[in-house]
Order: structure tokens, then C-alpha cells, then sequence
């Protein structure tokens, strides 16, 4: 007992390191704000939080106009961690890096290693990886719209940082370079994928591994069209064949191995379709969810930009992430 004593110390100071003043519950655990590089992000500990446990740790990107509270009550992510003992971090945009508050994906400066708004939410990753135990394979980044579209980025430029990614209404990697592009991309489609799958396994580098994937997107969409889920799609599959094995072809097949179509009584229906390698090594999902816009699907009303009818998109997105998230490490 007296030779765990220094660890102990040590974890309890890491544990009270540079924190706001805002502390708040939520579910059954507790909300934290914090700041790295002049953001703010908020982090979830799970009820029954144990300081000396090992945990997996979700990254959550919110949307234009949204906060992280805002997107924390309209995922149900704190509840989910809640139940299956996670740990789950919200970056949060600020009105003077976007008038929106939308996350920048759409400019160079935020499309790279090292630069901008990827660096910095890696940098709260990392952050909180100090403060707590986490389980290094474990770790997940998921978005909506802007948010979804960043969550591309923060797996194309940090590969191995995450397991997943998780994608909401969002667009493939580099699908604009300016404003005007963006909004063109996101009214229509972005540039060819097999493309951009090649330009994101570039930029990976000898970081490069194959990454699991999860879509979600309404056909209702008027805000992001969504032929991005599509693209989004075939992007990551030509960027997994290429860091698989250095081939466009031949791995992951560009056409699904199921497509299934769900009915629901009380909900909304949706189109599921898999795409995955021959083994089932890993797998590339989505779900187009009939009638629904521009919204996280089976969210909570309490939250902007949700849709309470759609199919529940983050209890969907863990069972994906705990099936597929370990197959590759880098």
C-alpha cells in the first residue's frame, strides 16, 4: 500500500488540473468546463467514475449555432456514457474562429497536421488522456454537420489518435477549400471521392491505417445534400484500400455487402448498408434515414437539430465503434 502511495498522489493532482469555474451534473455524472489553447471543451464523467479505472473516451463535435451543452442534450451521449461507462469530450467552437460557430473544415488552415482547429482538438484529447485513464484503442470522434465534417479531418490528420469515426449529416474530406466551395459542396456534392480518398491517404502518411466509419444522413436534407453521405462513403473506402494494402481496389468493395431496408411503426424507416472488407476486418456503415433533415437521428428534443423519430444514432454508433473500433492500430 505504501509503494502505490506516490501513484495515487499523482493521479489525484492530474485530476485537479487546469480547470474553469463551471461544474455542473448531468445524467448521473459530472460536467466539467475546461480550456485548451483559448477554446473551451467540457468533459463527461460517467456516474460511478472510478479515478484508477480505465475507460474509452467518445470525441463529440457539435454543429453551427450549437454549443457543446446544447449538443450534449440533443445526442443523449452523457446518458449513454452513463450506461456503458465512458467518457466523453465536447470542443466548442467559438463565435470570433466562426461566426456560426461552425468548425472550420473547409479551410487549408484547418485541413492539416499540426495546424488550426485539428491540432487543437487533438491537443484536448491528449489533455484529457493525461488527466484520466484511457483505453488507447478505445478512443472515438464523432459530428454533426460541420462537426461531422471535422470529425473526417481529425481522423485523416490524426489517424492515431481514434478507432472510428462517426459522421452526421457531414462531407468528405477536403470537399471545399474556401466558403464558397463549402456551400456549393454542401447544396450538391463535393469533388470526386476516389479523389479525395486518395488525397486523405496522403495526407495520413506513414500514419496511414484503415479506419472504421459510420454514416448517418436524412434524404430530407436541405441544408446538406445527402449525395455527401455518398462521398463520404466511397472516400473512406478508397483511403482504407489504399492504406490496407497501397490499392484503390480490391479490399473493400465499392459495392455493399448488405443492404437492408428497416420499417418501423413509431419511427422513421431507413436504408442500412455495409460496406466491409472480405474477413469483416472492418466495416463501413450507413444509414439513410427516410424523410428526415438535417438533424441527429434519435436524438432528444431538448437539443437543436434533432430528430426524436430517426433510429437512435448514438447507441448505434458505440455498438459500431465496440464491434469494429480495435481492428487496426497504427
Amino acid at each position: 500500500m505504501t509503494g502505490s502511495l506516490p501513484f495515487v498522489i499523482m493521479a489525484l493532482l492530474l485530476l485537479s488540473l487546469d480547470h474553469d469555474q463551471e461544474f455542473s451534473t448531468q445524467s448521473g455524472g459530472t460536467f466539467k468546463t475546461y480550456t485548451y489553447q483559448g477554446k473551451k471543451f467540457k468533459v463527461y464523467l460517467p456516474k460511478n467514475y472510478y479515478f484508477l479505472k480505465t475507460y474509452p473516451l467518445m470525441v463529440m463535435l457539435h454543429g453551427c449555432t450549437q454549443s457543446a451543452g446544447d449538443f450534449a442534450k440533443g445526442t443523449n451521449m452523457n446518458t449513454l456514457a452513463d450506461e456503458k461507462g465512458f467518457i466523453v469530450i465536447y470542443p466548442q467552437q467559438s463565435s470570433n474562429a466562426n461566426l456560426k460557430k461552425c468548425w472550420n473544415w473547409f479551410e487549408p488552415l484547418h485541413q492539416l497536421r499540426g495546424l488550426g482547429e485539428p491540432a487543437i482538438i487533438a491537443g484536448m484529447v491528449k489533455k484529457v488522456k493525461r488527466m484520466h485513464f484511457i483505453q488507447h484503442d478505445k478512443v472515438f470522434i464523432a459530428g454533426l454537420s460541420a462537426g461531422g465534417a471535422m470529425s473526417i479531418v481529425m481522423g485523416v490528420t490524426y489517424p492515431e489518435l481514434f478507432s472510428g469515426i462517426g459522421v452526421a449529416a457531414g462531407l468528405e474530406y477536403q470537399a471545399a477549400l474556401n466558403v464558397f466551395n463549402a456551400y456549393a459542396a454542401m447544396a450538391n456534392q463535393g469533388p470526386p471521392p476516389v479523389r479525395q480518398g486518395r488525397v486523405a491517404h496522403q495526407v495520413m502518411g506513414k500514419r496511414a491505417k484503415p479506419m472504421p466509419v459510420i454514416v448517418f444522413h436524412g434524404n430530407a436534407d436541405s441544408t446538406v445534400n445527402v449525395l455527401n453521405a455518398d462521398q463520404v462513403v466511397e472516400q473512406w473506402i478508397t483511403t482504407n484500400n489504399l492504406a490496407f494494402d497501397g490499392k484503390v481496389e480490391g479490399w473493400i468493395d465499392h459495392k455493399p455487402k448488405e443492404v437492408r431496408e428497416e420499417k418501423r411503426q413509431f419511427g422513421r424507416d431507413f436504408t442500412y448498408a455495409q460496406y466491409a472488407s472480405p474477413k469483416g476486418e472492418i466495416s463501413i456503415d450507413q444509414y439513410t434515414v427516410n424523410g428526415m433533415g438535417h438533424a441527429w437521428s434519435g436524438g432528444n428534443a431538448e437539443g437543436s437539430y434533432t430528430d426524436e423519430k430517426g433510429p437512435d444514432s448514438s447507441r448505434i454508433m458505440w455498438e459500431f465503434f465496440m464491434k469494429n473500433g480495435n481492428a487496426f492500430r497504427v
